[in-house]
């Protein structure tokens, strides 16, 4: 039994392997559709999510399972004092894998060491978001054909950005990436994932204020929204949540094949304008979201080619 708390738990081998199995459910959807008959998924969300939990639970639809959890705190026995770690062990009873999300970092990690289902990371704080993180690179994958020989902007919210943080990790194993990491002073990359992932590795990266000057050196910019509920103090939230602002202007200083990623929810960072532009894929990535994590589910379930998991 495995979980999956870190994108780095998978070796790259491995994430080779879960990619090219998203890319041939792509492919193929309806030979996947009933793998996962009689095996139920569980979401134990304890913060608010729209795309991660609903992607999760169309996923293990789409293999023929079922789904059960709760979408809030509020709404299950967090409300009343109980722990994660009794959480789980009451409903490693009830299904096969589970997907949590928790405010607080570190929580999927105690929910594993105490689980006898495979558990999955869905978001922990402003620690790890891997299953994002595997959408994001199925995204690269599929549409740029590679992971070697890019460079990577990420823009905003860098400090808090669980989906950056993971992402980083990610293509930081990956040959040649160079990363420019673009933001206010306030919100810039923690010192830990500088040291003990860029500068450990010796992977180049640039930390700068302006978009206007980084995009045009850009393979890849993954913006995204300065977030509300990260912020102890609702003056700096107000006082940084428009600092970067991409709209058509900015987006002609760009390459040609540039793509433009985004985690979602969007606020107003990217303007509507830029929607029609082909190289935002962001709602493409979300649509990849479902292809990844049913790639995931049937993976930590035990896929074999040709037979079902019942």
């Amino acid at each position: 039994m495995r979980h999956i708390i870190s994108p780095t738990d998978l070796t790259i081998s491995e994430l080779d392997e879960l990619l090219n199995l998203a890319e041939d459910i792509i492919k193929d959807p309806k030979k996947y559709s009933k793998v996962c008959q009689g095996k139920k998924l569980a979401t134990l969300f304890y913060e608010p999510s729209t795309r991660t939990r609903l992607s999760f639970e169309a996923a293990m639809l789409n293999l023929g399972g079922s789904i059960l959890g709760f979408s809030s705190a509020d709404s299950s026995s967090v409300a009343k004092g109980e722990s994660v770690a009794d959480t789980i062990r009451v409903i490693s009873s009830y299904a096969d894998i589970c997907a949590i999300r928790h405010p607080k970092e570190g929580a999927p990690l105690v929910a594993a060491l105490h689980s006898s289902i495979p558990v999955i990371n869905a978001g922990d704080g402003g620690h790890n978001h891997p299953t994002q993180t595997f959408t994001d690179l199925l995204t690269i994958k599929n549409l740029k054909g590679r992971f070697e020989n890019l460079t990577v902007g990420f823009c905003g919210d860098l400090k808090f950005g669980r989906t950056v943080h993971s992402l980083i990790g990610a293509l930081s194993r990956y040959k040649n990436v160079k990363f420019i990491l673009i933001s206010p002073e306030e919100l810039k990359v923690p010192t830990y994932i500088k040291e003990e992932i860029l500068d450990v590795n010796n992977i180049p990266y640039e930390e700068v204020r302006s978009l206007e000057k980084a995009i045009p050196n850009l393979d890849i910019l993954y913006m995204t929204r300065v977030q509300k509920e990260r912020f102890f103090n609702e003056e700096d939230y107000i006082r940084l949540k428009d600092t970067y602002i991409l709209n058509t202007r900015k987006m002609s200083l760009a390459k040609k094949d540039m793509l433009v990623l985004h985690p979602l929810p969007r606020v107003n960072e990217i303007a509507v304008e830029v929607d029609d532009d082909p190289r935002a894929v962001y709602f493409k990535q979300a649509e990849f979201g479902v292809y990844a994590r049913m790639a995931l589910i049937i993976t930590l379930l035990g896929y074999k080619e040709g037979r079902p998991l019942c």
